[in-house]
């Protein structure tokens, strides 16, 4: 395991209501706060404030107001905005990225890429909402004039995780923006700062009072006042399924439309006529990206039975030669789990699989006994109750399945009730397109790894969620269309 020795600032963070940055108010006479912590030290690195329910109100009224006046803003004007919130995002990326990295724990590649496609994903919001346009419908009687418009839907409460803190909030601040809505972001407590920072490049570039709020606090407590509240007229949230499901149900309850990006439990088929290599370099490189805290890692190997062997000795090797260490250090490949649960979590599923009678190929322990950090892990010859086979993994743990017959690889990739993505390695046009058709998923990859572009959608299908986050398709969610039809004029 490596370790980095060169020193960062970190700040400490505030809340961000009616473009004012501030700590939360006092409380039962004091302010709530919490320490942020860098997995890959466990030290303390900095302070997060937490909102009470008067900042919550005070955000609301914010938000309320700044729909007044952001809605009014012509398009194009809102574009121009956004697409100098991208370029100060660029120009402060250097100093963003060991933010993320100390927070958050990936290397500083990772950080480095997502803080830059966040400046993509925003510009591309940008020009699109631009082209929100509406339509005319020919009418069945004279004099009759009949248009559809779109209108943006109102307050929006969006709610991030933490392993991308930066990727998850810019997806939901840029559509809410761009569709002409404000926002009320409550962002990960457990690495806030690199958001924070995110919004920084918003509030530079002149959106308006009020458009962009930032919040902490506890998410059970903000969750259920700000779902409910008739201010807010679409909630958006990112993280696991069942969490998911309450807020949705939550939302539904008060006719609150949502976008729900949730768990998945990614299937990766290796078909017999795949590229082998190609195969291994990629989904290696793939599942151990994050740590493999990512939502659409590829979390089950299934792989035809005449490369079984080939693709296991080559996998193993490959997680054998990931270096693990500081995510500052720039030789770092991957770092620190992101807390303690998922050592806890990675420790649990290897001990049941185990236990159960899976061969470890390698890894299967934690590291040292400072820092989150846990060894790349490849495990064979799975009982089918395992855990690791049926509950979202969110590490670098791989389990790896032989199979015979494509009915049985299929039948295997739907088996679970998740449906977020799913990839294919093979040779064959008519193999890749009966996989993408009867796979159960909203997003399929074949002999490439080509999700979360800007202008792709992205969302799960089943306990994945509902709505996408990209694409054209994320504005739909926060935008009314609205019917008119006039007579006579």
């Amino acid at each position: 395991m490596s370790s980095a020795t060169p020193a960062h600032s970190f700040p400490d963070v505030q809340l961000f209501i009616d473009g004012v940055w501030r700590e939360g108010s006092r409380h039962e006479g004091k302010a709530a706060s919490q320490p942020i912590l860098n997995p890959a030290t466990e030290e303390e690195i900095g302070t997060l404030h937490h909102a009470s329910r008067a900042d919550l109100d005070d955000a609301l009224v914010a938000a309320e107001k700044g729909f007044a006046v952001w809605k009014r803003v012509p398009a194009h004007e809102r574009y121009k905005l956004m697409r100098k919130a991208a370029e100060i995002l660029r120009e402060r990326a250097e100093d963003i990225v060991p933010i993320l990295t100390m927070e958050q724990g990936k290397p500083l590649p990772e950080a480095r890429i997502e803080t830059l496609a966040a400046a993509d994903i925003i510009d591309w919001f940008a020009e699109e909402g631009r082209r929100q346009y509406g339509r005319v419908i020919a009418p069945r009687a004279e004099g009759v004039h009949q248009q559809v418009i779109r209108e943006p839907v109102g307050v929006v409460a969006a709610f991030t995780p933490w392993n991308f803190p930066i990727n998850q909030a810019v997806r939901k601040i840029s559509a809410a923006l761009a569709a002409g809505c404000s926002i009320i972001l409550k962002g990960p407590e457990e690495t806030p700062a690199s958001c924070a920072e995110l919004v920084k490049a918003y509030e530079a570039a002149g959106i308006p009072k009020g458009v962009v709020n930032l919040v902490f606090g506890s998410p059970a407590e903000i969750s259920s006042y700000l779902i409910p509240h008739p201010t807010v007229k679409k909630v958006t949230f990112t993280g696991s399924t069942v969490v998911g499901k309450q807020l949705a149900a939550l939302a539904g309850a008060h006719m609150k439309r949502v976008t729900m990006e949730l768990g998945g439990h990614a299937p990766a088929v290796v078909f017999e006529d795949a590229d082998v290599e190609h195969a291994i370099k990629l989904l290696s490189g793939a599942k151990f990206r994050n740590a493999g805290q990512v939502c659409v890692s590829p979390t089950r190997m299934l792989v035809h039975e005449n490369l079984y062997e080939r693709f296991v000795d080559g996998f193993t090797e490959a997680a054998k030669n990931v270096k693990v260490g500081d995510g500052l250090d720039e030789s770092t490949r991957m770092g620190p789990l992101a807390n303690a649960r998922r050592v806890e979590a990675m420790e649990a599923l290897t001990a049941d699989a185990l236990a159960k009678g899976a061969t470890l190929r390698t890894g299967g322990a934690r590291i040292g006994n400072k820092g989150y950090y846990f060894q790349p892990t490849v495990l064979t010859d799975l009982a089918a109750d395992s855990r690791i086979l049926n509950e979202e993994p969110f590490g670098p743990i791989v389990p790896i399945m032989p199979f015979t017959s494509e009915e049985a690889v299929i039948a295997e990739a739907n088996r679970l009730p998740y449906g977020l993505a799913a990839y294919a390695y093979t040779t064959s046009h008519k193999r890749a397109d009966e996989f993408a058709r009867r796979v159960e998923s909203g997003m399929v990859s074949v002999n490439h790894h080509g999700l979360a572009l800007p202008e792709v959608p992205f969302g799960g299908i089943k306990d994945s969620g509902f709505g996408s986050e990209g694409g054209i398709e994320a504005m739909d969610a926060y935008v009314n269309t609205k019917f008119v039809t006039t007579l006579g004029l």
